[in-house]
């Protein structure tokens, strides 16, 4: 029987960063949400990438493909309003969440992660 783990700590470390940056994105985002009352579209947007981060930890290669499309995707909609919001006090808020973003998806496809996850990850859910 398969055990099924929450962090594995024999892979890269680029990927056990990556995993824990999902994680923590996925948990500060749900408080967010909470926060602000939209917790049915908080679970849509942020249940997958702690799915993702748990499917990495368990080397399955769905989980990682996942991961880096929605780290892709949360990365482009930062961008994008990064690039509609005129430079004010609260700013600096999307400038950190896209710090973030970029870390996590250069964690992701570092060659170091991507050459591990080609080798070691089988298609399992």
């Amino acid at each position: 029987m398969a055990t099924r783990k929450f962090f594995d700590r024999s892979q890269p470390q680029t990927l056990q960063n990556a995993v824990i940056l999902c994680y923590i994105n996925s948990a500060l985002s749900l408080i967010y949400a909470v926060g602000q009352g939209g917790v049915g579209l908080a679970l849509l947007a942020i249940l997958p990438l702690g799915l993702a981060a748990w499917g990495i930890a368990n080397d399955s290669k769905l989980g990682y493909v996942a991961a880096v499309v929605l780290a892709s995707l949360n990365l482009a909609l930062i961008v994008f309003i990064l690039a509609d919001v005129r430079f004010h006090g609260s700013s600096i808020s999307v400038i950190f969440n896209l710090a973030f973003a970029i870390i996590l998806v250069y964690l992701l496809v570092h060659p170091v992660s991507r050459s591990y996850a080609r080798i070691w990850f089988r298609w399992k859910i």
